[in-house]
């Protein structure tokens, strides 16, 4: 009898050991991938690499033009020589805009330093009286509300120093339509980079043309005329344009690696593969792309096979207003293939990351801290410092509008990465070799475990989910003003 009582103690506690040995080979399993994925950066990116030569071989990517194309060609064909067997591309069909000339005249003299802003009138030729709208948000223009109409209205970039605290800045494109409604017949934004930097991107909330003329200016333009208005001299501007506009064919660009288990569910990493002309792009978006190429580089390298099914993606026309990121949820839901859509990883203008957004989904936020800490047993130099607060105006935006879980990179580049954003100063010689080589390792790592987790806490939102969420975000207001609500009152 008590030999048979010492049997049954054996076989009830040898279980929980086998489930605890089990557990822990997983781990190190786990974790082995994550330190290989870091050697194998570390050892072979491509990364700086691809991007010098995409930035000096194609130059600027401008949707619907012909670098764009040849940008589209040469991400496929990279896929394509990594292994990826399933890469596609994903046609549209939009109207474009691509600026011609223009010119400004301050009191009848030509100022040199001006640069169009996107979507602004195929031709316009307006002369009015210039009025300050201060920072250009809407309690700016209600405080001269019986004074902006019929002006062209002049506006700050971003927050002006004095300004009162707490106050949220809103997109170049929010500004420009705030000066339509208050009836503004154009609108001059002043840069707020110093030393000449002219900066460019749409100035329509919608991808459409709008009705009067955007311009940028300098900074050092842009604080002469505050100072002259502001001693009581009147200002007039004369701004000429040309531009052009016209329905152009376009491609994102899809590769896929196979999931082992969830077949169904699909992780997508992303970043906008478009820039704007005036220079190469290669920090808005090259050195998110040359990430994203690499880490498809890297899976594919180590043979890896992840839990779900990870989309590579690069979107084009997201400077023109998100148009293949939106074309590609609309092919999704039209297909029925959205709501397999686990997450969506965003990559734009950021690197060397030190944590990551959940985006205010806060059910993720200790899950990203565990991932961290899987990432800082590899590399202490990891921060596992993250966010968890939701933006607009990026790829993420249009799955986001649908209810799908998205994140970010906390991003921890130098300041002056950040001063050429949109400007003619953007190029290769802005890029840091070792900054660009962390996007890729601990983005990897961190998508990697992503893809992998036994289950994701963030579910897809339905349409009322969504509708709270934002609110919540306090992106109601934003999304009003670009025409983007679209659950009434």
């Amino acid at each position: 009898m008590k030999n048979k009582q010492k049997t049954i103690k054996l076989q009830i506690f040898s279980l929980p050991l086998f489930l605890l040995l089990s557990c822990n080979t997983n781990q190190k399993e786990a974790q082995n991938v994550l330190n290989t994925i870091n050697q194998e950066v570390q050892n072979n990116s491509e990364a700086y690499s691809n991007l010098e030569k995409m930035t000096s071989d194609i130059g600027h990517r401008l949707t619907g033009s012909e670098n764009g194309a040849e940008a589209e060609e040469y991400t496929y064909e990279l896929f394509k020589s990594y292994g990826y067997e399933e890469v596609e591309y994903h046609e549209f069909e939009v109207e474009a805009w691509a600026r011609d000339s223009v010119r400004l005249e301050i009191n009848n003299e030509e100022v040199e330093e001006v640069v169009s802003l996107g979507h602004s009138p195929v031709s316009a030729d307006v002369e009015h009286n210039v009025i300050d709208v201060g920072n250009g948000l809407r309690a700016d223009f209600d405080s001269l509300k019986d004074e902006v109409s019929g002006k062209i209205a002049l506006v700050y970039i971003g927050i002006l120093e004095g300004s009162s605290e707490g106050l949220k800045n809103i997109h170049r494109s929010e500004k420009t339509a705030l000066a339509i409604e208050y009836g503004a017949k154009g609108i001059i934004i002043i840069n707020q980079v110093p030393g000449g930097v002219l900066l460019t991107g749409t100035a329509s909330v919608t991808g459409s043309l709008i009705d009067i003329p955007a311009i940028c200016i300098s900074y050092e333009k842009g604080m002469e005329l505050k100072k002259q208005l502001a001693n009581g001299e009147k200002i007039s501007a004369h701004i000429q344009m040309s531009n052009k506009s016209e329905m152009i064919k376009s491609r994102n660009v899809i590769a896929t690696l196979p999931a082992k288990e969830k077949t169904n569910e699909n992780i997508i990493i992303g970043g906008h593969l478009d820039s704007w002309d005036l220079s190469t792009g290669a920090i808005d978006n090259g050195i998110g792309i040359a990430a994203i190429l690499d880490i498809a580089r890297t899976y594919k390298s180590l043979n890896l096979h992840p839990k779900r099914n990870i989309k590579f993606v690069m979107f084009m026309g997201e400077e023109q207003g998100l148009l293949g990121s939106k074309e590609m949820v609309k092919m999704l839901a039209d297909n029925g293939d959205l709501g397999n859509v686990a997450y969506m990883l965003n990559i734009d203008m950021s690197g060397n990351p030190k944590g990551f957004n959940a985006a205010g989904r806060s059910e993720m936020v200790p899950v990203f801290d565990e991932i961290g800490s899987k990432i800082q047993a590899v590399d202490s130099s990891y921060e596992n410092t993250n966010a968890n607060k939701a933006g607009l105006h990026s790829d993420h935006q249009s799955f986001m509008m649908e209810g799908v879980p998205v994140v970010g990179l906390v991003g921890n580049l130098e300041a002056k990465v950040y001063s050429y954003y949109h400007s003619n100063g953007d190029d290769f010689s802005l890029v840091n070799e070792e900054h660009l080589k962390n996007t890729v390792r601990f983005g990897g790592m961190f998508l990697w475990e992503l893809a992998n987790l036994k289950e994701i806490p963030a579910k897809k939102l339905n349409f009322d989910q969504t509708k709270e969420f934002l609110i919540q975000q306090g992106l109601k207001e934003e999304l009003e003003l670009g025409n983007e609500w679209k659950w009434g009152e």
